[in-house]
């Protein structure tokens, strides 16, 4: 269970910080029942409301200072996803988002900007679901080594640049 003030990754809403845990004061609502209230860090004017036994969406502690270093250090041994089916490509990718795990993260990272590379080399225009992934597993990559690391997500994209030339 978490506490109040930790910091934890919520599903495609990423990084949020726990601001109650208990049970809900609306009306129609079992007090029985116990429930994280919790703001997204990079979701404006927003509060978000989940019981505390969920299980249908991701919801782990942000890694700590330490976790986030030794991950960063990691990073360049980190190998491609492997895209069997092409066909299957847009779900491979959301599949891949949807663990909210750092390193399948950086895999498909890694994966995209591969394809990309090779795409404008050929002189081909990067693929809008390409750009679209990529986006979204950067910024949930990012956000997550901003807070650990004490940040912000600007700042993490050039640490990691000079750090492990990602």
């Amino acid at each position: 269970m978490f506490n109040v003030g930790d910091y934890i990754i919520y599903g495609s809403n990423g990084v949020c910080k726990i601001t109650n845990v208990g049970p809900m004061k609306m009306p129609g609502v079992s007090k029985d029942k116990l429930y994280y209230t919790m703001v997204p860090c990079y979701i404006r004017d927003s509060e978000i409301f989940t019981p505390v036994d969920n299980e249908r969406v991701v919801m782990r502690r942000v890694m700590s200072k330490d976790e986030a270093e030794d991950f960063i250090d990691e990073m360049p041994d980190i190998d491609e996803l492997e895209i069997i089916e092409e066909k299957k490509r847009d779900l491979e990718y959301k599949a891949a988002v949807l663990t909210c795990d750092p390193k399948v993260l950086v895999e498909l990272m890694k994966t995209i900007r591969g394809r990309m590379d090779e795409r404008i080399a050929e002189g081909k225009k990067v693929t809008a679901s390409d750009a679209k992934y990529y986006h979204i597993a950067e910024d949930s990559l990012y956000g997550e080594l901003a807070i650990s690391l004490d940040m912000d997500k600007d700042g993490v994209k050039d640490f990691l640049r000079e750090r492990v030339e990602f």
